[in-house]
């Protein structure tokens, strides 16, 4: 049985702010870049500091 690999987040809103993180997916500017010869796993770590990022930046607008 083989690995399910996880989809990529972009959702097409390609614009990295001052700390190059993309302001529609949440990744790295060179987690980007490493998506496509990333591992399942990799491509799973990506997702998790995505959505750490993401939650971190809605507390802060909150505020």
């Amino acid at each position: 049985m083989s690995e399910i690999v996880p989809e990529s987040p972009c959702i097409s809103v390609c614009v990295l702010d001052k700390q190059e993180i993309c302001r529609g997916c949440f990744r790295s500017a060179v987690e980007i870049s490493d998506w496509f010869m990333a591992s399942p796993q990799q491509k799973r770590d990506i997702l998790e500091r995505a959505q750490q990022r993401r939650e971190a930046s809605t507390r802060t607008k909150q505020r």
